[in-house]
């Protein structure tokens, strides 16, 4: 019996009596709103309840009297060993090892299913983040969102929301102009502008756009620029690919700013043209001073902004508007925008940028900021000079240990990673500690089918050990677990509860032979135990994966 079987039996219960003793009081009730908790003492049960005491004032009714009402008629249900009544009005409830046991099958059965729910149904959500210039490497700030936001869209996937991976080019505007006159510098082996980028990257740069247009010195000198601009934007943003797809992220949209800019065929305005427009059709855009405003203080914003300037100009607001827009255009219709520790003045803008078009500010957008990220010891990129890079960051410490500790702190928390424990191969390092239980229950079935165990029986019956049911009450926490953590977007729940999952496979482990021991005969137990210990395998697999963390079979 899983924790949605048993709310459901819950309900069941309790509508009938919720009734009996105020009419309607039951109405609109659902099994969501008798939420389980796995007790802290599991000498208290396998679940807990506090539905009499929540719904007591409802009904009328004293909640341990009516808490004794709901254990009587819970004790009736299959599967449901002993209900008990504790304090003011808790209850805690056992289930029959049959019925707990029988959740090892059903993951073996489920595979990589397991721990997919429907909690984000309907919903089409496009996941922005990294986003960065395409005018340099990808440094540590950079390397926290992609596994950040690959991990937020991986559990909204699981949890039935089509999503869409975007990454936003930055490549338009007055450093990508820099950022061409830098490199064709390097290319005429003249000095760096004075607020130009540097590095050898640019070096190297310079020397592929001269293998690609030997003739680039003969051109017109606003030709030359634009040239060696366009083609070190290409290498460089080709990189930029090559060094997400090395760390297990891969993007379903890249999307150029470029285009918000391009005037469309046959002489159609541009996508920013449009937006001033249709901004202005929703009632929130003003002239003033010859600029174009939008009246972004009606959604909470600090001052209105300016649109288009007095020039004709178009602000970066315009295209941030231009963007938004584009996105519900292309059916998505709840946008999440990840963006760095710099970028909080963004949060009011881009809501109230979202109320401007006609959207629900708190329900259609939301905008993460993350903090800072450091490691210990990291050194600067001898490529940038004055970053750390991401493949030097990948190189060092490895794709799983980096994304796994990044994924394990609230995006909110600034964090420092220690690079010695993270290279550790001990249980001390947290992703040394749950591959190595995945790693074992693998070792586990190799020795067992070296033995002649296999998993022709179950009986979960014989699951009766304590560390068997703490290990089986975890399992079922799984799918509740990727739902929230989809829900809150939080993949360290994730990670937290994959690290306690570990532990208790491990207590398990010491505890429960799979395998007979000396020439004793292979008996239903063992087979029934290697139901389990496949089980436990499955779900760290699961969960290591939406993590995007590979799941060694052997260490």
């Amino acid at each position: 019996m899983n924790p949605d079987a048993l709310s459901a039996a819950l309900l069941a219960v309790i509508a009938p009596l919720a009734e009996a003793r105020r009419a309607g009081a039951a109405e609109g009730l659902t099994p969501a709103d008798l939420p389980l908790e796995r007790p802290r003492n599991r000498d208290h049960g396998d679940w807990a309840s506090n539905a009499a005491l929540k719904l007591a004032k409802a009904v009328g009714a004293n909640p341990r009297e009516f808490a004794g009402e709901i254990a009587a008629g819970l004790e009736a249900v299959d599967g449901i060993a002993a209900v008990e009544v504790a304090g003011p009005g808790f209850i805690n409830i056992r289930l029959e090892a049959a019925a707990a046991g029988a959740l090892a099958r059903a993951i073996v059965e489920a595979g990589a299913a397991f721990g997919s729910n429907e909690s984000q149904q309907g919903r089409t959500i496009n996941v922005e983040f990294v986003s960065a210039n395409p005018t340099g490497p990808l440094h540590i700030g950079h390397t926290r969102w992609a596994a950040l936001g690959d991990s937020i869209a991986r559990l909204l996937q699981a949890s039935g929301a089509t999503v869409a991976r975007e990454f936003y080019i930055n490549d338009a505007g007055a450093q990508m102009e820099r950022f061409g006159r830098s490199v064709l510098a390097a290319v005429k082996n003249e000095p760096t502008p004075e607020d130009g980028y540097v590095g050898s990257y640019i070096d190297e740069l310079a020397r592929r756009v001269r293998d690609a247009r030997p003739d680039i010195v003969e051109l017109d000198p606003d030709e030359q620029v634009i040239v060696t601009r366009d083609l070190a934007y290409g290498f460089q943003l080709g990189e930029i690919q090559a060094s997400l797809a090395k760390f297990n992220v891969a993007f379903d949209v890249w999307f150029s700013e470029r285009a918000l800019h391009a005037p469309g065929s046959d002489g159609e305005p541009s996508l920013v043209d449009e937006a001033v427009e249709r901004l202005r059709a929703q009632g929130h855009v003003f002239d003033e001073d010859d600029a174009v405003w939008v009246r972004t203080t009606d959604f909470g914003d600090d001052k209105d902004r300016v649109i288009r300037r007095s020039n004709g100009e178009y602000t970066y607001f315009a295209a941030d508007a231009a963007y938004y827009l584009n996105k519900g255009d292309r059916g998505f219709a709840h946008k999440i925008y990840l963006l760095g520790a710099d970028h909080h003045g963004y949060v009011h803008r881009l809501k109230a940028l979202a109320g401007a078009a006609g959207d629900d500010p708190d329900k259609d957008i939301e905008v993460l900021i993350g903090q800072l990220v450091s490691i210990n010891g990291a050194r600067l990129s001898k490529r940038a000079g004055n970053i750390i890079e991401m493949d030097d960051l990948r190189e060092w410490l490895g794709t799983d240990a980096l994304r796994y500790s990044l994924a394990r702190y609230p995006a909110d928390s600034p964090l420092t990673l220690d690079p010695e424990l993270l290279r550790k191969r001990t249980n001390d390092n947290p992703v040394f500690y749950v591959q190595y239980a995945h790693a074992r229950t693998h070792n586990v079935a190799r020795n067992a089918a070296d033995s002649g165990v296999d998993r022709s029986e179950f009986e979960p019956a014989l699951l009766q050990h304590d560390t068997e049911s703490a290990l089986l009450g975890a399992l079922q926490e799984f799918p509740r677990t990727v739902a929230f953590a989809a829900e809150v977007r939080e993949p360290h729940r994730v990670a937290r509860y994959l690290e306690e999952l570990a532990a208790l496979y491990h207590r398990w482990y010491d505890n429960c032979r799979v395998i007979p021991q000396g020439d004793d005969p292979v008996e239903s137990v063992h087979r029934t135990r290697l139901w389990l210990n496949d089980a436990t395998g499955q779900v760290l697999r699961n969960g290591l994966d939406l993590l995007g963390v590979d799941a060694p079979e052997r260490m």
